[in-house]
Formats: C-alpha cells, sequence, structure tokens
C-alpha cells in the first residue's frame, strides 16, 4: 500500500499538459508523478527536469539514458524504478541483447566501451558511499565529453531523486511497467517488492 496515494490524472491541468511526455516514454503518467500533484509545482518541476535530462543531445542516446537509469536504481535498490527504466529503455529501441545482459555489461559483446564506462559510472556514483574516484573519471573523460558526462549524471542524479521518492513511497507499480520488469529482469530476480 502506497505511504500516499496517487491523485487523478487530471487533478492539476497544468501538471496533465506537461505529464503527456510520459505517454511517449512509458504509456501512461508514473504513479510517483501522480502523487507529487499533491504539491502540483513539485510535479510540474519535476517534470520539465525530467524532460531536460532525458532529451536526446547526441551520442549519449535515449536508450542507453534509460539503461543508466536502471543500473542506478538497481544500485540503489528501487525496484519500481528498475521496472520504469527497463520498460522506457524497450521503448526508446535498446537493443533486446542488451536488456537482457545488461549485468554482464563490462563483457558482454552488446556492449561498447563507452557504454561500459557509462554504466560503470552509474554503478558508482549510486553506490552508498559513492563510488566514484578520479581513475574512473579519467576512463570516463576518455570515451565522453563534458557535456555528455554532464548528461550521463543528471540521469544518474534524477534517479536517485526517483528511487528514494518511490522506494520511501512505496509506490503503486503500474501494470505496464510490471510487465517490463517481468519480462526483462525476472532472470535476474526482479520482483515488484513493496510496490503493490
Amino acid at each position: 500500500m502506497p505511504f500516499v496515494a496517487p491523485l487523478p490524472p487530471d487533478h492539476d491541468p497544468e501538471t496533465r499538459k506537461l505529464a503527456e511526455f510520459f505517454n511517449e516514454t512509458l504509456g501512461f503518467c508514473p504513479n510517483s508523478v501522480l502523487t507529487m500533484q499533491r504539491r502540483p509545482s513539485i510535479a510540474r518541476a519535476f517534470i520539465q527536469l525530467n524532460m531536460a535530462v532525458m532529451a536526446n543531445e547526441g551520442r549519449v542516446t535515449s536508450a542507453l539514458k534509460r539503461l543508466v537509469g536502471y543500473v542506478a536504481s538497481h544500485a540503489a535498490g528501487c525496484r519500481y524504478c528498475q521496472a520504469h527504466t527497463i520498460r522506457a529503455a524497450e521503448r526508446y529501441g535498446a537493443e533486446a541483447e542488451q536488456m537482457e545482459h545488461v549485468w554482464e555489461y563490462r563483457t558482454h559483446a552488446a556492449f561498447s566501451e563507452a557504454e561500459r564506462v557509462a554504466l560503470d559510472l552509474a554503478l558508482a556514483a549510486s553506490s552508498v558511499p559513492n563510488a566514484v574516484d578520479a581513475a574512473l573519471q579519467a576512463r570516463v573523460r576518455e570515451h565522453w565529453d563534458e557535456g555528455e558526462i554532464v548528461e550521463l549524471m543528471g540521469v544518474i542524479a534524477l534517479f536517485g531523486y526517483l528511487n528514494r521518492w518511490n522506494d520511501s513511497m512505496a509506490t503503486t507499480l503500474e501494470e505496464g511497467a510490471e510487465e517490463s520488469g517481468r519480462q526483462w529482469l525476472a532472470n535476474e530476480g526482479w520482483e515488484r517488492g513493496k510496490h503493490r
């Protein structure tokens, strides 16, 4: 049961209009955003930040951003965000081989060196304590320019916020996200957990 129940999608017309972004990303407005509507300014600011962070600016593709979000959410233990990010990765064209072997990214042929270091950054930055060190920073700089590093860290930080929000709120997992979690993550031990 959620800590705070989501409100109907039409509760705040301005939030509803902004939340159309999620129809492309997930196929529905997430319950996390519907809960944030209790303070519409938070919901609107969150959606705008999400849109800015997840925009495709070039080499850090929309699919890679969602895989980065998945690795960050897995490190934090947020099953709600794991299901959402893998669903969005699929919707944004991530290769099935990458989704099936995301935890073999360091050695699996489906991942480039640039993708590997991006996922290493996601894991290190989402660990407690933070494990980003000078050696990892140097590896990241070998593959990504400063703007791209800002994009990657934006995704990781965004999911840090969402991981805390959804795990603390026990946000109810939507049917579509649960279906994606079962399809792509069950072999890695994923289950919906407290997100009933």
